[in-house]
């Protein structure tokens, strides 16, 4: 499958993924974004490919994007690699031009990786009403941290990378997709519009912008994964 958009030639961008990665979503979001050409790989990760484990032989997960036959790996990291690569060539800059703002976008995304997933992942495993009750309490708090951090990095406007989509928007815009899915078999609301008015906004706009609906994936599929994990040990992480 190849995105739509130019900039590259043909076969010089491939990306290996899962489609219901939220890791492999920030790729394909920015790349989209980006409007370049790519080939994308769906990977069977309980039988991972040769192409894979060549190309991330250190942790052997999604995403690597392989670019002129050489890979990068980690979706941070790809997205920055992107932003640099194409820096003022096609598309919106991901990160903001001022060193300052630059290292603030920075701090949120890494923010959202090292506290927001790890509270997230807990309410996702959880399995039955008290260890829920408790893991929605913890993640609520990190919730409000990031309602705060919209605040001031958004200065009023619609995302946090202001008027147009940046490093922090799709890093935390990855996680919606499994987000209403948790909230629709557990009974949960993350992001709760009355207790946090400026995320919930910020998350339909988000989700609405095309190159977000272009890639992202079927929420009944995503509802029947997430009941099948539950009925499972969680297994190890193979996206980052």
């Amino acid at each position: 499958m190849a995105a739509a958009g130019g900039g590259v030639g043909d076969g010089e961008l491939r990306l290996l993924g899962k489609s219901s990665s939220s890791w492999v979503f920030r790729v394909r979001v920015a790349l989209g974004l980006r409007g370049l050409s790519y080939e994308y790989i769906e990977e069977d990760l309980a039988n991972k490919s040769d192409l894979l484990l060549r190309s991330n032989p250190v942790h052997k997960k999604v995403p690597v994007l392989i670019h002129g036959g050489r890979p990068v790996c980690e979706s941070l990291v790809i997205l920055q690699y992107v932003d640099e690569i194409w820096w003022g060539t096609t598309g919106p800059a991901l990160l903001p031009s001022d060193p300052y703002d630059r290292a603030t976008a920075r701090f949120w995304a890494a923010f959202v990786d090292d506290k927001f997933f790890p509270a997230f992942s807990v309410l996702f495993r959880s399995r039955t009403d008290e260890q829920r009750a408790e893991a929605l309490q913890n993640a609520l708090l990190v919730v409000e941290t990031l309602e705060r951090a919209f605040r001031e990095c958004s200065k009023g406007k619609a995302f946090f990378g202001g008027d147009a989509v940046g490093l922090v928007d799709i890093t935390l815009g990855s996680h919606p997709i499994w987000m209403r899915a948790v909230d629709e078999m557990a009974g949960t609301n993350l992001l709760d519009g009355d207790k946090f008015p400026g995320l919930a906004a910020w998350a339909e706009r988000f989700m609405a912008v095309d190159a977000v609906n272009r890639v992202v994936p079927d929420a009944g599929k995503l509802l029947e994964q997430y009941k099948a994990s539950r009925a499972m040990p969680p297994p190890a992480a193979d996206s980052s």
